[in-house]
């Protein structure tokens, strides 16, 4: 894809989003000890921002329904600039946590409405890709942003890492006003049509694979540490390079998926979810050894992320005349998957199965949005009046 600057806007402010929301992973102990509390207390920080994505998705989207998209997407930076700000000037728990949740508001309706944007930017057949170049933002965090604002905060204290992350805030608001056009609000912008759109069954489908295909990365991606460090026994140097793989192969997975699923949505979908069940059935079986998990860990960032581009494609598709609210939903139902997927980890964990358990019951996430991707193919098959086999219609236009 040619070189578009309002796309790199549009993942400068991804990279930000990434880095806020994962980087506190990396500082809860720093956190923890600065502010007088436990750790599962400091824990408490991610899941609020969960949820305040959750919430915040719907009710963002649909308030702002009549706001021009550029001018939008310049407030909903300033309200994550905002929530960083706070935080960087947090002397309390209680502030802190209320700043993270104002923070995490912008996050569903920026990506919701940022995808919507990114694909009118270029022709048709390259929204995938233009999708996936924001989104390219978001797994740099990942590899980039999250070790630097875990450096920062072990060395010049949490709160410069949200002082970091709040300039990052400041560079997209400019970023964006310079580099995107001025667009108008839809003109058939209707709340009620927006709420009326998720009740149709292909999009709540579309919401519900999201969901799922979450579920399968963060059930095994939540407690990557502890399986390395415990059954792979591996050192904590060994740990980092192993984030970092996993971080790069979300980018190269990003990439791909924006590429494939340019081509065929539902085909990009039923590869994906079958290599990342293959993948973490191997890595239940191999993780004890250092090589082949190093392997695995990069390809299973590649397959995770893949995921991404089609999964957002399939739900704004399903959701043409009305995308925006579908659209920043499905940010939120990939949170949701986030939280489902930690607790099946954790269930299993508890339940005295073990580490390779965890990456089988992800392995078992990938095989249920395998099946639910089948069966709705096979669906609209025959709602267009066909029977065309699946490997057929998948290679057709996009679904």
């Amino acid at each position: 894809m040619k070189f578009n600057p309002g796309l790199l806007a549009l993942a400068i402010g991804a990279f930000g989003i990434g880095v806020t929301e994962f980087a506190p992973m990396g500082l809860l102990p720093v956190i923890a000890s600065d502010l007088g509390v436990s750790i599962p207390s400091a824990g408490l920080l991610i899941s609020a921002y969960a949820l305040g994505v959750v919430i915040g998705a719907p009710l963002m989207t649909l308030t702002t329904g009549r706001v021009p998209r550029r001018m939008l997407l310049i407030l909903l930076a300033g309200i994550f600039t905002a929530g960083n700000v706070l935080a960087a000037l947090s002397g309390s728990y209680g502030m802190l946590l209320a700043a993270r949740v104002l923070t995490s508001f912008n996050h569903g309706a920026f990506f919701g409405v940022g995808s919507v944007v990114a694909a009118s930017l270029v022709p048709a057949e390259r929204r995938a890709g233009a999708v996936a170049a924001m989104f390219m933002g978001l797994t740099i965090a990942n590899v980039v942003g999250v070790p630097l604002a875990t450096w920062a905060g072990e060395h010049l204290g949490w709160r410069a890492s949200f002082w970091g992350v709040s300039a990052l805030g400041v560079a997209t608001m400019v970023a964006l006003r310079l580099t995107l056009p001025p667009l108008p609000a839809p003109t058939d912008s209707n709340a009620m049509a927006e709420l009326r759109v998720l009740t149709r069954g292909p999009v709540l489908g579309a919401l519900g694979l999201t969901a799922v295909g979450a579920s399968a990365m963060f059930t095994v991606f939540t407690y990557i540490t502890p399986i390395l460090r415990e059954a792979t026994h591996a050192s904590l140097g060994f740990v980092t390079a192993m984030l970092v793989t996993y971080g790069v192969g979300l980018t190269v997975g990003n990439w791909l998926g924006g590429r494939y699923a340019d081509r065929s949505v539902d085909r990009t979908l039923i590869v994906t979810l079958t290599l990342l069940a293959v993948i973490l059935v191997a890595f239940a079986a191999l993780m004890p050894f250092k090589v082949p998990t190093a392997i695995l860990v990069f390809l299973w960032g590649v397959a995770s992320f893949a995921l991404i581009p089609p999964l957002q494609v399939r739900v704004m598709h399903a959701a043409a005349d009305a995308p925006n609210l579908a659209s920043a939903m499905n940010i939120g139902a990939f949170n949701l998957g986030n939280a489902i997927g930690a607790a099946l980890g954790g269930g299993v964990i508890a339940a005295g199965l073990g580490y390779p358990a965890v990456a089988l019951a992800g392995a078992g996430a990938s095989v249920l949005g395998l099946v639910a991707v089948i069966v709705s193919v096979r669906s609209q098959s025959r709602r267009d009046g066909t029977e065309t086999p699946i490997g057929e219609r998948v290679a057709g236009k996009t679904a």
